[in-house]
């Protein structure tokens, strides 16, 4: 065991063995099936607490790589491309450690569904209020001039900065596009890739993103899904080239998608030249003590355009959303429908500027998560 804990750093001596155990696992020193080290082991080597490992143990089962056994340990559950295209294989996955990891999974409150906030989730009004007012009076007639196609520089730089400290996301602001929410979102994806490619959604899934596909002239194949995400056995059938996905907390299922089948989606996708459009809408409020991995972390270069929208975490009267083209795009969106105006007015695009530089933004989403934390807590002492 090779793991280290720099107590100079900033980063959490948890989150540091998080992320040496991460790669140890993805990178197969620790296989499928494997038990991973004691945790009184892992702290008298590192010189931390048994309950610093602890929270990183927890972190990573939650997340799909390793599942606690009563009196036995952490085994190691991830799996990367060794079951794909496997049906039996995937189906012995999902019986011995799916349905469980489903089960433990925070469940969103039945009221939060997507395309619906919950009142107490929503952004504070007199923060709106106020940011609102200070906009007016120091941008001033600003407020009335035409925003650039792709959205205002300064809300792309603000967005890529706050994906950059938040989530782990770097990408440059050229690479993101403003839009008036994912509908208008998802008819330019369709105009970027092409309406003859076949594509592929999860089955449930949110019913409007088919209507939107189909209403755009695409053909969309339905792939049904497992406790873990699509069924390995779909996605080898599948004829698709583009698959639309929600990695996390997909609706109206709850499902998440175990770190094995996010890499699985995207080898799906390699292997056939595909995209992944990976829609984002709710994993911010992640009750996990660090952000969710998002598919376009996993491969930011050639396969994943990632899509999110400010009205789950703001309030539903606010039609912004974003997405992020991988490099390989950008080029053929700005050719194809950079010449589109923004459909996003630009007062609404220094608000949501302000709300992000002043801090208002993670203060909210940090609030949110702490009351998620807190029913999750209560709802575990009732059983």
């Amino acid at each position: 065991m090779r793991y280290t804990v720099d107590k100079n750093k900033a980063e959490s001596a948890y989150m540091q063995l998080y992320e040496q155990m991460r790669e140890d696992i993805t990178g197969g020193l620790y296989p499928y099936g494997s038990r991973m080290p004691s945790k009184r082991t892992v702290a008298q080597e590192t010189g931390v607490s048994v309950i610093t490992v602890e929270h990183t143990y927890a972190i990573l089962s939650d997340e799909g790589y390793i599942e606690p056994r009563e009196r036995s340990g952490f085994y190691v559950i991830y799996r990367d491309a060794d079951f794909f295209g496997s049906a039996g294989a995937s189906a012995s996955v999902a019986s011995s450690s799916g349905n469980k990891m489903a089960g433990d999974r925070w469940k969103a409150p039945q009221n939060l569904t997507r395309g619906r906030s919950r009142t107490d989730e929503q952004m504070p009004y007199g923060v709106m209020a106020r940011t609102m007012r200070r906009v007016l009076s120091f941008r001033g007639e600003k407020v009335l001039e035409r925003s650039p196609s792709g959205g205002l520089p300064g809300l792309r730089s603000a967005i890529a900065a706050y994906l950059g400290r938040a989530r782990g996301i770097r990408v440059l602001p050229e690479q993101i596009i403003i839009g008036s929410g994912s509908e208008y979102l998802y008819s330019l994806i369709v105009q970027v890739l092409g309406r003859d490619r076949i594509f592929a959604l999860e089955d449930p899934s949110y019913e409007k993103i088919r209507r939107m596909y189909e209403v755009n002239g695409v053909h969309c194949e339905m792939l049904k899904m497992g406790p873990e995400g699509i069924l390995s056995s779909e996605l080898k059938r599948s004829k698709a080239s583009v698959l639309h996905v929600t990695p996390y907390n997909s609706y109206p299922s709850g499902v998440t998608a175990a770190a094995s089948k996010r890499r699985e989606y995207i080898n799906w996708a390699t292997s056939r030249g595909g995209t992944i459009i990976e829609d984002d809408f709710d994993s911010e409020f992640t009750v996990s003590s660090k952000p969710e991995d998002t598919l376009f972390s996993l491969e930011p270069e050639q396969t994943v355009i990632y899509m999110n929208t400010f009205t789950q975490t703001i309030g539903p009267s606010v039609r912004i959303g974003y997405m992020i083209l991988p490099l390989r795009i950008t080029e053929v969106f700005r050719e194809k429908v950079g010449f589109y105006s923004s459909t996003v007015p630009t007062f609404e695009q220094y608000v949501l500027t302000e709300l992000i530089e002043s801090g208002e933004f993670e203060r909210h989403i940090n609030r949110v998560r702490r009351n998620r934390r807190r029913w999750e807590h209560n709802g575990r002492e009732e059983k």
